[in-house]
């Protein structure tokens, strides 16, 4: 004897609205063994963005902040060598100076400026009739770098 084989439909009790054809595409887990997945509190997304936006920001302000110091002591340097190559430039020199070779500038007793080719210890007796007011190198751009210079003296006056 034969059985026959009845085929019931199967009715899914669940309603279809809350059925997903591609349940890999839903954002959020469609079974118990799923990974749990929370929402983010997007106050806390944003607080966390804009610290590091400001910490991102403030450090390079401050690494733009360091490179303009940096420039304007460079450019307050050339402006002082300026300065001070205008003031020996106007001291007598009775050669001509070269370029990476040390002087001496001096000052007599008539205030007058004196550029000289000796040192303030390789003078003789006669030595006593000059100040030493610096020890200058002449520069390839014929500006003068100062080396050695009298505390007291200020070539801005």
């Amino acid at each position: 004897m034969k059985k026959k084989k009845h085929k019931e439909t199967f009715e899914n009790p669940i309603d279809p609205d809350k059925i997903s054809e591609n349940p890999h595409s839903l954002e959020y887990g469609h079974h118990s063994g799923s990974a749990l997945i929370k929402p983010e509190d997007e106050g806390k997304l944003k607080s966390r963005a804009l610290n590091a936006m400001d910490h991102q920001t403030d450090m390079q302000l401050g690494q733009i902040y360091d490179q303009m110091k940096l420039l304007a002591s460079q450019a307050k340097k050339l402006n002082d060598r300026k300065k001070i190559s205008e003031f020996i430039y106007q001291a007598e020199a009775r050669f001509e100076p070269f370029v990476n070779h040390i002087y001496h500038l001096y000052q007599r007793e008539n205030k007058a400026y004196l550029l000289s080719l000796i040192g303030p210890l390789q003078w003789g007796k006669s030595k006593n009739n000059f100040k030493f007011i610096a020890t200058v190198k002449l520069l390839a751009d014929h500006t003068w770098d100062v080396i050695e210079k009298d505390e007291h003296f200020d070539f801005n006056e």
